[in-house]
């Protein structure tokens, strides 16, 4: 698959004849610049502003909207009128709220909708009429690298003598798995191989509706995608390195940190209690046992999953059984970020290449942290 080539450092245009807010006069004197990032995917659309902080990112703003924009595109093979219209107003708001800072940088990624849909380039090119966003639709290997580089702290700093780390991104029209080589004496990972599953939670809401909601419908999404993912394993041996006790596994989703957070019994989500945590594999099979017990009704009831996302959790769910069935680690590393957080990361990282001399010192900490390397 081709690599869509983009750059990495976005020059700030004027969106929708909003100017930046002007720099405020008591403002201190080097703060480190801001960056914004937008994530359009096949279920929602995600700003996120900030700069880097001392030690990562320090998050400024943010803004999350369920759009549905893939709403349809499994039946039809086309974006519809009203999800793009719902994306549009999404996407206007995110432009309000970016014209509120003073962006040094920003860039805008669209995914398996756009890809997928044959109006897909048409709609990108009519959000940049309307709104400004010039948005780059990304390769599914992109995608990985993304989700990969948001959780390089992740990586950096899991169980020591893992070489190999493991992540998925279970994602609206898409599932993400990346397999990579963790370098821990140099701060970086390698990309070693990846692949992208056509199944997300509304791609398989859509195609199996209620039946999901059965044994037979729910075992039998769970077989259809392991049988995908251990043609992956065949090619790289995974399973071989899980068996040395070699590889970390990282989850990405609204799917992980949904079942994160209810296994530590919350009744409002708390990210800084979710992003980085461990969740046990067998207590989080119990408990996809335990919500499809209730089925939708018992769905809709539940705090943390609510009305507006019971028919796309067990769709979810059955990507993870999948994989930790396929391989069965005792544990997940939870990562409540994603390919905004990736896209500011690059920016910074960017940014700091640029401005370091060509023999920049060992001691240059956070740039150490935030660089990441990807096969070719």
């Amino acid at each position: 698959m081709n690599m869509v080539q983009q750059p990495h450092s976005a020059q700030i245009r004027p969106l929708a004849g909003i100017a930046p807010h002007p720099a405020a006069p008591h403002r201190r004197f080097m703060r480190a610049p801001l960056y914004a990032a937008i994530d359009l995917g096949t279920h929602n659309c995600r700003l996120l502003i900030a700069r880097a902080g001392e030690h990562g990112l320090r998050v400024i703003d943010s803004f999350s909207r369920a759009v549905r924009l893939g709403e349809g595109l499994h039946h039809s093979g086309q974006l519809a009128d009203a999800a793009m219209e719902r994306t549009l107003a999404a996407l206007q708001a995110c432009v309000a709220r970016m014209g509120l800072y003073d962006l040094h940088g920003h860039r805008a990624i669209a995914t398996e909708a756009c890809r997928r849909a044959a109006n897909g380039m048409e709609f990108i090119g009519r959000v940049l009429r309307e709104t400004g966003l010039d948005i780059s639709v990304i390769s599914a290997r992109e995608e990985a690298e993304l989700a990969l580089a948001a959780c390089t702290s992740l990586l950096q700093g899991g169980r020591a003598g893992t070489s190999r780390g493991l992540l998925f991104d279970i994602g609206g029209g898409s599932t993400e798995i990346a397999w990579a080589r963790i370098d821990r004496e140099a701060g970086r990972h390698d990309l070693s191989g990846y692949v992208s599953l056509p199944v997300g939670i509304m791609t398989l809401a859509e195609r199996h509706g209620a039946d999901i909601f059965t044994d037979r419908g729910y075992h039998g999404v769970v077989s259809e995608i392991s049988d995908v993912l251990r043609g992956f394993d065949d090619v790289h041996c995974i399973a071989r390195e899980i068996a040395r006790q070699n590889v970390m596994l990282l989850g990405t989703s609204g799917t992980v940190t949904t079942l994160a957070s209810l296994a530590l019994g919350q009744d409002r989500y708390d990210r800084a209690s979710i992003d980085g945590s461990a969740l046990s594999v067998p207590r989080a099979l119990s408990m996809i046992d335990a919500l499809r017990a209730g089925g939708l009704e018992g769905l809709v009831r539940n705090p943390i999953i609510g009305a507006e996302r019971a028919r796309y959790i067990l769709p979810g769910c059955a990507i993870f059984e999948a994989i930790v069935t396929t391989w069965p680690m005792p544990d997940v590393t939870v990562a409540d970020r994603g390919l905004r957080d990736g896209l500011l990361l690059r920016m910074i990282g960017d940014r700091r290449r640029q401005a370091a001399p060509a023999t920049a010192p060992p001691s240059f900490s956070l740039y150490n942290r935030l660089e990441h390397q990807v096969s070719p």
